[in-house]
């Protein structure tokens, strides 16, 4: 979870891998679309829609990545992290829409004869498999690295297309060796193709939903915050930690037990210690509000909830 490059560091590298996705699936999806014209494999179709749809996808992350970066303003204080999984809810309509489309045209076509899709085509579903998965595996890397739930999400999604393009490739073989009594298995295989999209875009939509409602982070993130925050001279306890995800950066607040004697100056400079420190360890946290609490014997008779200055 930690991260010690610049933040800028790490918007760029999630943007060139959302960038090489983009491009392999304009590509995929330019071949697929006219392999499955041509070859008359409607499975071949409804999988290139897919690798357009993730176009879109992608085209839409790489905006609100841009937008992301923009500074606080007036209006935004708070920046504008944020736009990321604003981004990414609508784009998980839009694949929930396309899938849905999709699986109605296959259903329309199950029961029509039409022409048995060339041996090509078996190909041009094998090579898909094989590119998706590779990407799948070269982007959950660089989502884990940065943290990012838009690549996490997208690196899923590749996998549950190299899932697809195999569903295709059974289907299309199915056709080929077993003849026109198999033709059905094309339909088939779009319906497959159609259901993981689906789900797919539900999970999506579920994770970008939940950071616009300020889940709490990984615990493990938060058992690195707290530890660390107790390296800091005069910090006897911390009392409550949230952490809220904002597109690839974060917002803490911490509640740290500090002496009861000190000055507010002391306090204050403590807990000004305190937010550095953590600024510093954790590039991903743009801003920790630092609120001070006594630090008292359990058998203290003063109530626990008196407050003493915040940062």
């Amino acid at each position: 979870m930690e991260n010690q490059r610049p933040i800028s560091d790490v918007y760029g590298e999630v943007t060139r891998a959302a960038m090489l996705g983009l491009v392999v699936n304009f590509i995929l999806g330019v071949v697929k679309l006219t392999a499955g014209i041509v070859g008359s494999s409607f499975a071949l179709i409804a999988d290139a829609v897919n690798s357009i749809g993730d176009v879109v996808t992608t085209v839409v992350i790489l905006l609100a990545l841009r937008i992301a970066q923009h500074p606080p303003d007036d209006e935004h204080p708070y920046g504008h992290s944020r736009a990321e999984a604003v981004a990414a809810t609508n784009v998980a309509l839009l694949i929930i829409v396309s899938a849905v489309m999709v699986a109605w045209e296959a259903i329309q076509r199950i029961h029509i004869q039409h022409p048995i899709p060339a041996t090509w085509t078996l190909w041009i579903a094998g090579f898909n498999v094989v590119i998706k998965e590779g990407l799948y595996h070269y982007k959950v890397r660089v989502g884990r690295r940065t943290n990012s739930a838009a690549i996490i999400a997208n690196a899923w999604d590749h996998r549950s297309d190299a899932l697809c393009s195999f569903a295709v490739l059974v289907g299309l073989a199915a056709i080929r060796f077993g003849g026109e009594a198999w033709m059905p298995a094309d339909e088939v295989a779009s319906l497959i193709v159609a259901a993981a999209i689906i789900w797919s875009g539900v999970q999506l939509f579920r994770a970008s939903a939940h950071e616009l409602m300020d889940v709490q982070a990984d615990p493990d993130f938060l058992q690195a915050i707290r530890e660390e925050a107790m390296l800091v001279p005069g910090v006897a306890d911390v009392e409550t930690l949230w952490v809220r995800k904002s597109g690839l950066e974060f917002f803490a607040d911490i509640h740290i037990q500090v002496a009861p004697t000190l000055t507010v100056a002391e306090g204050h400079r403590i807990g000004h210690l305190v937010k550095d420190r953590l600024r510093a360890r954790f590039v991903t946290l743009r801003d920790v509000l630092v609120h001070l609490e006594p630090n008292r014997p359990c058998d203290d008779p003063q109530t626990a909830n008196s407050a003493g200055p915040s940062q």
